[in-house]
Order: C-alpha cells, then structure tokens, then sequence
C-alpha cells in the first residue's frame, strides 16, 4: 500500500510543473557545449564543498571558485533558467521529504 502511494507520488512528482520545467531548461543549457562545460564544474565543485561541509573542512578556494562560476553562469539566459528550475525542484524534494519524516517523528531540522 505505502509503495503504491510512493509510487503515485513519483507519477504526480514527474508531472509537476517544476519537473517539466528542470528537463526542458536542463536540455537548453546542456545543448551549449560551453555552458555544459561550467554547468558540469559548477555541479562538480558543488558536490565537492557539500562533502568538505559533512566532514567539517573548508575549502576556502573552491567556494570562491564556485561563488565566480555561479555568478558567470547568471550572465547565461539558459544556465540561469536552468539552475533556478533545479532550485524550485530542490525545494519541492525537500518540503515532500520534510513531511514525511514530520509524519514519523523525525526532525530534519535538528
């Protein structure tokens, strides 16, 4: 019963604006080789940071880089609509996510 309900979540989570919306501006900004190129070091360094974050280091080096790639790619009409697509679709994850676990006790934000 639980996986059916899971699986018509996905279903509607795949039919949602913000879902059509991430893979249609997803697939302009990575037609651009050269805009794929950033997008990729942006997501690379991205990941990179969230681990130095979990293993309490800093790479000063790598936010700055990331700051500087993020802010380039704002100054690219496909990327920016693309990374904000990513975003929206990020919070819609989380806000399904954090009700989840609310519904069996578990508090993310502790």
């Amino acid at each position: 019963m639980i996986m059916d309900d899971a699986n018509a979540l996905a279903d509607k989570l795949r039919a949602s604006e913000e879902y059509r919306t991430y893979c249609e501006t997803r697939e302009r900004a990575y037609a651009n080789p050269s805009t794929a190129a950033l997008l990729n070091e942006f997501v690379s360094l991205r990941k990179q940071l969230q681990v130095s974050a979990e293993t309490g280091e800093r790479d000063e080096i790598a936010e700055k880089k990331l700051q500087k790639l993020g802010e380039l790619l704002q100054f690219e009409p496909d990327a920016a609509a693309f990374l904000m697509a990513e975003y929206r679709l990020n919070a819609l994850l989380t806000d399904v996510y954090r009700l989840l676990a609310r519904a069996v006790g578990f508090d993310l934000d502790a």
